[in-house]
């Protein structure tokens, strides 16, 4: 089985692709894709769009793996990263519908390095020892490579989590005063 990995990005992506034969787990490619950041966003859309269909025409992937949206401190750069990731999962929906799956980075950190807030170097580190690359063009390609792995190795598992029976508490409502209510140590009204 080979998967696609693409770590979402409206300048920069990074893709890689993994194949898994038994427990064996081959290095196929990795890359970047690189979007005219002198155009204006909205004239990126389209050679994101036909660059994502490149990847699928050139490789042919079973299964591709995203990582989900994080946390950007600008709201702006939030908006153009979930834009180009839409724009990424309309080309990938045109031939794998059902077969897209999403990691979020804390999973694919704790999965390939064993913490889920490991650094870049020390995700590196450890796909050198497990796949023997070294030579990452960016951090984007080796994100990709990191999310790649973290599919093959979670591909198949179920995770359940079960609920958590309710903490009986006085009803407070559910407003911020409610929230902070121990901390400010009056009721909340």
């Amino acid at each position: 089985m080979i998967v696609l990995a693409i770590d979402p990005g409206s300048v920069t992506a990074g893709y890689a692709l993994l194949q898994k034969e038994g427990r064996k787990i081959n290095y196929i490619a990795s890359g970047i894709l690189k979007f005219d950041k002198g155009d204006e966003f909205l004239h990126r859309v389209k050679d994101i769009y036909d660059q994502t269909m490149g990847l699928m025409e050139k490789y042919s992937p079973d299964e591709i793996a995203l990582e989900s949206l994080i946390f950007v401190k600008s709201p702006s750069a939030l908006i153009k990263l979930a834009q180009s990731r839409g724009t990424m999962l309309a080309a990938l929906s045109q031939t794998h519908h059902q077969k897209i799956y999403e990691y979020s980075p804390n999973l694919v950190k704790s999965t390939v390095a064993g913490h889920g807030h490991a650094d870049k170097e020390g995700i590196q580190k450890v796909l050198a020892q497990i796949l023997g690359i070294t030579n990452f063009k960016t951090h984007d390609e080796s994100d990709a490579v990191a999310i790649a792995l973290c599919h093959l190795l979670n591909r198949g598992t179920t995770m359940v989590v079960a609920p958590e029976k309710p903490k009986k508490t006085k009803k407070m409502g559910n407003g911020l005063a409610s929230a902070l209510a121990h901390k400010i140590k009056e009721p909340a009204v």
